[in-house]
This record gives C-alpha cells, structure tokens and sequence, in this order.
C-alpha cells in the first residue's frame, strides 16, 4: 500500500501540482478522516469503488467521487453506467486498487479505472483526500485534482 502511496506521489511532482500531504492516526471512516485532517466533511473527498456489472459476469471496477459529507447515489450511478452497481468488496477494492477499503485515492487511472466525480466537490477551493494508506492523506486545491483525474462529471451525489 505504501508502493500506491508513492506512485501518487510521484505523480503529483511529475505534474507540479502544489500539495500537502498530511500523517496522521490510522482513519477509516469518512467523520475520522475529517477529523484527523483538521477540515469539514464537506472538503473531504470519498473515494469509493463500485463493481458495476451489466451482461458480461466480469465486473467493471469504478471509482465514484463525492464530497464526505454526502453518499453515492447508486439508483443514479447505475443510470449512468447503465449497469447494476454494488460497493466492490474489501477484496475486491484490493484487487482493482491496491489499498485497503478507506483508504482509495482518487486517481483512478494509476489504478487504470475509470473515475466518476460529482461536481459538488469543485464547491470547494481545496479538498482532502486519502493517500493510499489509512494514515496520509493529501489536500490541494479541487480544480488541480480534476484537472489530473479529468473524471467524468455526474450528479450522482445524495445527503
């Protein structure tokens, strides 16, 4: 995990991007990571992986972007995907990108999946993010981070 940690990292110097990565306690949910990085729910970034199957048995893999302080919509993802959704098992976030469940970040495609992004995070000027790992985390402003991830923007957020 520390290796998706450092490819992120690297990624984000190869881009000079400005960034502040942040240690801390080991977080593993939404209110704890909030908490530990000293910001709102509502900068905080959820990054989670969804299994998304249509007529094939293979799930895709996805990640979806909202702001923490809200949830993904499945009803609406689905939509959009035009496939069924389920949250991708702790084995399978393993498999498809290398953290731990809580612990995603939000570049998809060091992973080589696709990112769906709500456009409520771009209502913040920075936001926080995992990093990989359940005790780093990074904040940058939120245009950067599209910017880089270029996501597919969905509503697909709900309170």
């Amino acid at each position: 995990m520390e290796k998706e940690f450092l490819q992120l990292k690297s990624f984000l110097d190869s881009k000079g991007i400005d960034y502040e990565v942040k240690e801390h306690e080991p977080v593993f949910t939404a209110e704890e990571a909030a908490k530990a990085r000293g910001i709102d729910l509502k900068s905080d970034v959820k990054s989670m992986v969804f299994a998304a199957t249509g007529t094939s048995s293979e799930p895709e893999f996805v990640i979806a972007l909202v702001p923490s302080d809200m949830k993904v919509d499945t009803k609406k993802l689905s939509q959009y995907l035009k496939k069924q959704v389920r949250l991708a098992t702790p084995k399978e976030v393993k498999q498809a990108a290398g953290c731990e469940v809580g612990s995603v970040h939000p570049f998809g495609s060091l992973f080589g999946l696709r990112v769906i992004a709500d456009d409520d995070i771009l209502d913040n000027d920075k936001v926080s993010f995992s990093a990989g790992l359940h005790t780093k985390s990074i904040t940058m402003k939120a245009r950067d981070m599209f910017a880089l991830i270029n996501p597919e923007i969905v509503d697909i957020a709900k309170t």
